[in-house]
């Protein structure tokens, strides 16, 4: 049962959420969307960002789930969890920027429909994107959904469901706006990993120069240096005292190496086009 600061919690984002769709008209949309890749950093990305003065995160999630899971609930809806235009021209004021509103929801780069309804509702928005050796990804993945109960199997048992879990969940997705598949969203370990395929739907729908990668491995080794790289991304300047933590990990035994073999060998190809399409090599295939 929730305990009195979650209902408290709860309230108060029905009466904001109220509020906010009453207020939308007077209300600015994103910017800038953070669309994935599940687990691979977003959470310390969001915390990161969210400290710079000029960055608006929305108000109580740092996810809205929108133009997935939410777009049902319409364009009103989801511009009433962002700053009113006369916040962001007060805000830009006294920080000497054009503010940047932003929300981090990593499904965005999975789901089929996503890319298209963003296009759409968003024209001109730009997307950061974070990517992590696919492997561990997966791995990392599997430990997340299991511990939170979407997963009943084990690792090795999910990689073999799979196929049939996912079997014509994408096209349903695609035809469905009401539509919402535990599978696609909870149990997608390999699928979520062809990163190349996603990224070419985001770069055809939003433009290539709207989408922005990081190495996930070299954001965790150097976050400054990422950090400065989105805000570069968005026209910022930098802001002093900004602090990077690590956020949202989950302790795992290792994978089995045979495991972690098949695994490899079937992310070969779709890193090598991944490869080509960045135009670098991801650091996982530096260190294999």
């Amino acid at each position: 049962m929730p305990d009195t600061g979650e209902r408290t919690k709860d309230v108060a984002r029905s009466i904001s959420s109220v509020w906010g769709r009453s207020t939308s008209q007077g209300r600015a949309l994103p910017t800038l969307l953070v669309a994935g890749a599940q687990r691979c950093g977003t959470t310390s990305l969001f915390q990161a960002l969210r400290q710079h003065p000029a960055m608006l995160p929305p108000r109580f999630h740092k996810g809205l789930h929108y133009f997935d899971v939410e777009y049902g609930r319409g364009l009103d809806w989801y511009r009433g969890n962002f700053a009113t235009r006369a916040g962001l021209k007060r805000l830009a004021r006294k920080t000497g920027a054009d503010p940047v509103q932003f929300e981090v929801t990593p499904y965005y780069m999975f789901h089929p429909a996503a890319p298209e309804r963003i296009a759409r509702d968003l024209p001109g928005v730009r997307v950061v994107v974070m990517l992590r050796d696919p492997v561990e990804r997966a791995y990392s993945a599997h430990a997340h959904e299991f511990a939170r109960g979407f997963d009943e199997l084990s690792f090795a048992e999910a990689l073999e469901a799979e196929d049939s879990r996912l079997k014509g969940e994408t096209d349903r997705l695609r035809r469905d706006t009401g539509y919402i598949s535990r599978a696609h969203r909870h149990q997608a370990y390999v699928a979520r990993g062809r990163y190349v395929e996603q990224l070419r739907e985001l770069a055809d729908r939003l433009g290539r120069e709207n989408v922005h990668v990081i190495d996930s491995d070299r954001f965790f080794a150097d976050p400054a240096e990422a950090v400065a790289g989105v805000l570069d991304f968005v026209g910022l300047p930098p802001a002093p005292g900004m602090s990077f933590e690590v956020h949202n990990a989950r302790p795992r035994p290792d994978l089995p190496a045979g495991t972690r073999d098949r695994l490899r060998q079937y992310f070969e190809p779709w890193d090598a086009q991944l490869a080509d399409w960045l135009g670098w090599e991801p650091s996982w295939r530096q260190q294999s």
